[in-house]
């Protein structure tokens, strides 16, 4: 059974396309499980191929995250096996990613925290356990590799790191917050 076209992505899916693209293909997903599972419309490997497609390009990829990531359905807290082998199949970009979107989250969680609004918190929290997750059940050598490196950079003030932490403004409780999240993350 081959793949709906319309749930694979083109090399060049811009970002508002592939999340619109990762939408369809998690209500997708969820529609498969709460169906009798002769009647899925996607196997494993289906879904392994749309998230192959959109992970391979640096758009696709961000959109997929960034959907994947925030959705309020339960999918992303426990990966499929097809999610997760397309995930390993470009771990340049899936490491880069997971590695921004985790620091990114726990800075988040501070600055909602500070600002009382405790659902924004709540779902960079979401986030950030997801990308958690991720990192740890995949075990791509260039997670460890990127969060080694975002933590020197935390450490020493200078890096590879540092022009991300100096365009989204970190301050110091928000980097010990990158810098706990990471560390637990890559153990």
């Amino acid at each position: 059974m081959s793949i709906p076209s319309d749930l694979l992505a083109s090399e060049n899916i811009t970002f508002e396309g592939a999340i619109a693209l990762t939408q369809s293909l998690l209500s997708e997903i969820e529609a498969d499980s709460l169906r009798d599972s002769y009647a899925s419309r996607l196997s494993q490997a289906q879904i392994q191929q749309a998230v192959a497609s959109l992970v391979n390009t640096h758009n696709g990829a961000r959109g997929f995250f960034v959907t994947y990531l925030t959705d309020d359905r339960h999918l992303a807290d426990e990966p499929s096996p097809g999610v997760l082998d397309a995930l390993r199949e470009a771990p340049e970009i899936v490491a880069e990613l997971l590695v921004k979107n985790l620091a990114m989250s726990a800075a988040m969680v501070v600055y909602h925290s500070r600002h009382h609004k405790p659902e924004m918190a709540a779902g960079s929290q979401r986030v950030q356990g997801r990308s958690r997750h991720l990192i740890q059940t995949l075990q791509i050598p260039a997670c460890q590799t990127l969060a080694e490196q975002m933590l020197e950079n935390l450490r020493t003030g200078q890096g590879e790191y540092e022009q991300f932490f100096d365009r989204w403004g970190y301050d110091g409780e928000q980097k010990v917050a990158i810098g706990s999240a990471l560390s637990e993350a890559i153990g």
